[in-house]
């Protein structure tokens, strides 16, 4: 008799893969690459497939758009010094500042097979104002893998 798990939970596993970073158009953090936390995919039971989401929240002036540009690497070394890109996510313009200016919120979705990837993953992401010097935004990146051969941990 099989016993059926009725929990999402115990089936995928969610993870902090970078950030959340503060940026200020035309200042800190604005264009600036953030560099995302290196995830063993044996410790968690080697999952074949995962979603990235880049959530955000962006205080826009009329027209002022947010882009993410992101990329997962992977590699076999426990630093990824032998990091190679294993995707890359270009998303475009996210968010735009409506009439007056607006605060923006949403997230950015992206399925991932990750049956072809090494050892260890990262994710790195640009964030992106196109105004200068008043808009502001923080964009933060979570990771949630699936279809492991034994449950996450």
């Amino acid at each position: 008799m099989t016993t059926q798990i009725r929990s999402i939970g115990a089936l995928v596993a969610a993870m902090n893969a970078a950030g959340p970073a503060a940026l200020t158009a035309g200042g800190t953090g604005d264009n600036s690459a953030v560099t995302g936390v290196i995830i063993d995919r044996a410790a968690l039971g080697w999952p074949m497939s995962g979603v990235v989401v880049l959530p955000y929240v962006a205080t826009l002036a009329a027209a002022a758009t947010l882009s993410v540009v992101a990329t997962l690497q992977h590699g076999d070394e426990d630093d990824l010094g032998d990091a190679e890109t294993y995707l890359a996510i270009s998303t475009g313009v996210q968010a735009t500042g409506g009439a007056g200016g607006s605060t923006e919120q949403g997230e950015i979705e992206v399925d991932v097979s990750l049956a072809a990837a090494k050892r260890y993953i990262r994710l790195n992401f640009t964030p992106d104002l196109s105004a200068a010097n008043t808009d502001t935004a923080r964009v933060g990146a979570v990771i949630v893998v699936a279809g492991s051969n034994r449950l996450p941990v």
